[in-house]
């Protein structure tokens, strides 16, 4: 690839700047974010939420000029070899990348939208973008009463840090158990007494059949605090949630509702344009879609029939991009994610969490498990043959490094009982 070829990246995300740094001097790259804001590592909006950290510490390395910021492609054109955008300016390309991302899913609750609407009601909030955690965090103040709508890990991260916060919350989580393509039942359990004592209300197999609303006003809760200003910006005429209603009839009073039920990939540009689309937008292992002049990468790409979703993903595919890019392609074969949680708690400490691979045992698996009711840990891990397959940590996560090498590398373990004490590690 030489500087003059032109290569447009649609996403201002981890992946499409990753990919940008990696490929520096060997293109011309033209990155397109939609957000007008700073680029920011969206791992860390649930410490933003809580208090921890400022806004400006998720910021990512300045991309410099080949980032337009607030610039949101609406259309491509495949023989033109063109994108078209939302301010009127046309980005022609050599090779075109959909680093796109996921969108918030956006349950179908009675009382969610109005007809023929898409205004979500006020003290509504997905959990997805910088701008959904500020608005949010403007929202909350101690003693506000928030409800959680969904127990998966971006769910568990948004009800501790709303707690960190002084908010009364409620957890409602439609599976049997928290975090449950993450965590077995065991570590679940220790995982929904951790958030209990955080001050966490937590209901499972617990399906929200609807939101309640009325006309805004300033809230009770608003009308005591500071000045009666309105924590989230309400404006007569619109709808303010006053509750969660659920499918057993029980109804939870809300100030605040949070959306966390997971993501969908952002593949509108890629059907519009005729590509292969699945779940997310199919690629092969050089990370092509279905025209070998348009690649995907991150959370909007689809490789075996797997949309990860996670950021060690999305970097590893930039990664195996800008190789092929570059002359050096070695096959993209998949990323052996590793999900890492830390809840933090005034008190009783934090809880650290990791699992990888597969934590649930097929027939004929041999599973391993260490746990200490008193220090509050749990290890558990999944051998199928002499191989490490899965696992997961709970409390101590000094051995999940040598854990998951010997995962990662898929040789069998030398000494299990050692890689799962505490110095397994060292």
């Amino acid at each position: 690839m030489t500087s003059e070829k032109r290569v447009v990246v649609i996403g201002g995300g981890l992946a499409g700047l990753r990919l940008a740094d990696r490929l520096g001097p060997a293109a011309a790259v033209t990155v397109l974010g939609e957000e007008s804001r700073v680029p920011y590592n969206r791992v860390l909006l649930a410490e933003v939420l809580a208090g921890r950290y400022a806004p400006e510490v998720t910021a990512l390395p300045a991309p410099g000029p080949a980032l337009r910021r607030g610039v949101r492609a609406v259309r491509v054109d495949r023989a033109e070899r063109a994108v078209h955008c939302d301010d009127g300016t046309v980005a022609p390309y050599d090779t075109l990348v959909l680093a796109t991302g996921s969108n918030a899913v956006l349950p179908p609750l009675r009382g969610l939208f109005e007809p023929e609407g898409r205004d979500l009601p006020d003290g509504v909030h997905a959990f997805r973008t910088m701008d959904d955690c500020l608005a949010l965090s403007a929202a909350v103040r101690p003693g506000v009463r928030a409800v959680v709508i969904g127990g998966g890990l971006l769910g568990v991260s948004a009800a501790r840090a709303l707690a960190a916060r002084g908010a009364v919350v409620v957890l409602a989580q439609q599976g049997e158990r928290l975090m449950e393509r993450h965590l077995d039942a065991d570590a679940s359990a220790l995982l929904a007494t951790h958030l209990t004592e955080l001050g966490v209300e937590i209901h499972t197999e617990c399906r929200v059949r609807g939101l309640t609303t009325t006309a805004s006003a300033p809230s009770a809760f608003e009308a005591r605090g500071s000045g009666g200003a309105r924590g989230n910006g309400a404006a007569p005429g619109q709808r303010r949630v006053t509750g969660v209603e659920l499918a057993d009839g029980y109804r939870l009073e809300a100030d605040v509702v949070v959306l966390a039920c997971g993501v969908r990939p952002r593949t509108g540009l890629a059907k519009a344009a005729g590509l292969d689309v699945r779940t997310g937008i199919v690629v092969d292992d050089h990370l092509r879609t279905s025209d070998p002049r348009i690649h995907a990468i991150g959370d909007c790409a689809e490789h075996a029939g797997q949309v990860y979703g996670l950021a060690g993903a999305a970097l590893e595919q930039a990664d195996a991009l800008a190789a092929v890019l570059t002359g050096a392609p070695a096959p993209y074969t998949g990323t052996r994610a590793l999900t890492r949680l830390t809840l933090g708690g005034s008190g009783n400490g934090s809880l650290d969490l990791a699992a990888f691979g597969e934590t649930t045992p097929r027939p004929g698996d041999d599973v391993v498990r260490l746990a200490d009711a008193t220090r509050r840990t749990y290890r558990k891990v999944v051998l199928r043959g002499d191989l490490l397959v899965g696992g997961v940590l709970l409390g101590e996560l000094s051995t999940v490094g040598a854990l998951a090498r010997t995962w990662e590398g898929g040789e069998p373990p030398h000494d299990l009982f050692h890689l799962l004490t505490d110095d397994g590690g060292h």
